[in-house]
């Protein structure tokens, strides 16, 4: 039997008076955003958007875009957000890599589309800004999409795609992951399962970008999905972020290690206050432990680790309802399957495997790219992260790296979190990123970029010193390079390929 579903779905039943959004200090109703969100369906499909065109967001976190994403996947199309301050060339590249055949435009990425060469991007044939004052030639605007009639939402199949995600994750270079309406309302559900998760009254911070699949399904489709008021952030500055959070009693935060770093920084002698939240949750990246225990030290907030991928829709593990282990990104959520492979096959606990996930939330596959998607699925469902990890007789998992990440210095492994880790419990050093290196002797080398803190009396030698009273010494960086910042994606993951470049 064929299952109906729409991701769409996921605001109806709410109270219609509770607020739903707050974007620039503006709240929208479920009733108002509900309207809202028929209307801009009307009005997409009055401009010839159907059943499984692509539509590209250039949106930042905004009504704009929570409202023109769930107008999209109701109509049985599919949402391509993208991120809107990358360069023309990318944004143009992504586009032409999906075959989009509209775009949605906010003011802060319309120079960005105004250099993209159209002849380029021929799919595209309507063009949407949500900048009245300022209308690219041809264009429709918002506006006339919200004045245009309501048109009821499509129930599709559970297989039907709905959203296409750019990662580098599994894959190395940057390629579309298909997710489903089944893949995206499983993992919610697959989420909800966990104790004490997000419920009605919690109001969410939600600076994640959206064009990431953790703000756009942990963050926003989790949180309307129960009713909850999800708070739109676009940028984030952690003496603003404490301010808003105590004004709007904000008692959901999740975010990135880079952004609960920031908020370590903060020393106790400060007004710095994060009292109202009662549910820290990090991802994205390995979350160093150091900064978790300051944390909970400075603000009474226990960071609750998960860990996930854009091919899982994404959360495969949770901390939520489960006793913190700082280190560990929790178990395994109901519904999820999870296996730890080597060479030889499954491994016990205790030992390092790759992560293999299977369940409803594993993605379809990489967009027109079947040589990608038979790297990382196996014919019985299983996706092959290409992540590390161990896990406990308690069936808590502890992440150790990516394995395209190893150093292997004279045929031994070394996992470069786990020199980071090390590094980073250093009082004069803020964030390390390690890399391996080219050696004549030793196959690979460990060398290792530190940012360290203002007025900090610290050099290379007392550095790679601190580490041989940690790590055995094939483990220790043999350079270390101090840099003013660490390249990261938007989510604060490190990019450790520039590292290398650089």
């Amino acid at each position: 039997m064929v299952s109906l579903m729409n991701l769409a779905q996921i605001i109806d039943g709410h109270d219609g008076n509770d607020v739903a959004l707050i974007s620039r200090g503006r709240p929208t109703t479920y009733d108002e955003l509900r309207s809202q969100v028929d209307r801009v369906r009307g009005g997409l499909a009055a401009a010839g958007v159907g059943d499984g065109d692509r539509v590209a967001l250039l949106c930042s976190n905004s009504r704009h875009f929570v409202v023109s994403y769930l107008a999209i996947v109701g109509l049985g199309a599919v949402a391509v957000p993208l991120n809107p301050l990358s360069p023309s060339p990318e944004i143009q590249s992504e586009i032409h890599a999906v075959g989009a055949t509209a775009v949605i435009i906010e003011k802060l990425s319309t120079a960005t589309w105004g250099n993209v060469d159209r002849d380029a991007v021929p799919s595209v044939t309507t063009v949407i800004t949500c900048d009245s004052t300022n209308v690219p030639e041809g264009a429709l605007t918002i506006d006339d999409l919200l004045t245009a009639e309501p048109v009821a939402r499509v129930a599709v199949d559970g297989d039907h795609l709905a959203t296409l995600i750019f990662t580098s994750g599994t894959a190395g270079s940057p390629r579309a992951a298909m997710l489903t309406h089944r893949n995206l309302l499983a993992n919610i559900d697959q989420s909800l399962s966990a104790a004490d998760h997000v419920g009605r009254d919690d109001v969410i911070y939600t600076v994640l970008p959206l064009f990431h699949i953790f703000g756009l399904n942990v963050a926003l489709n989790l949180g309307l999905s129960v009713g909850a008021t999800v708070m739109l952030v676009q940028r984030f500055d952690p003496l603003t972020a404490i301010e808003s959070i105590g004004e709007r009693g904000v008692t959901v935060l999740p975010g990135s290690p880079s952004m609960w770093a920031a908020f370590s920084h903060f020393d106790d002698t400060s007004a710095a206050d994060l009292s109202s939240i009662r549910l820290g949750l990090s991802g994205a990246a390995r979350l160093p432990v150091a900064v978790a225990e300051t944390i909970r030290d400075r603000f009474g907030v226990e960071i609750c680790e998960g860990y996930g991928l854009t091919e899982a829709s994404p959360i495969v593990t949770s901390s939520i309802g489960a006793p913190v282990r700082f280190g560990s990104v929790g178990r395994v959520l109901d519904g999820v399957e999870v296996r730890l492979v080597n060479a030889d096959g499954d491994i016990p606990a205790g030992d390092i495997g790759e992560i293999w996930v299977r369940g409803p939330n594993v993605f379809a596959g990489y967009f027109r790219d079947a040589d990608a998607t038979d790297a990382v699925l196996t014919e019985d469902g299983w996706l092959k992260t290409g992540d590390m990890a161990t896990l406990d007789d308690d069936g808590f998992v502890y992440l150790v790296d990516r394995a395209k990440d190893l150093v292997i210095v004279s045929g031994f492994n070394v996992f470069p979190a786990e020199v980071e880790e090390v590094l980073e419990s250093h009082p004069d050093v803020v964030e390390v990123g390690v890399v391996g290196v080219p050696h004549p002797h030793t196959g690979e080398a460990v060398k290792a970029f530190a940012v360290a803190r203002d007025g900090a009396d610290v050099d290379e030698e007392s550095l790679i010193e601190f580490c041989r009273d940690h790590l055995a010494r094939y483990k220790c960086p043999s350079k270390v390079l101090f840099v003013d910042e660490l390249p990261r994606h938007s989510t604060g993951k490190l990019v450790r390929r520039q590292l290398v470049i650089d």
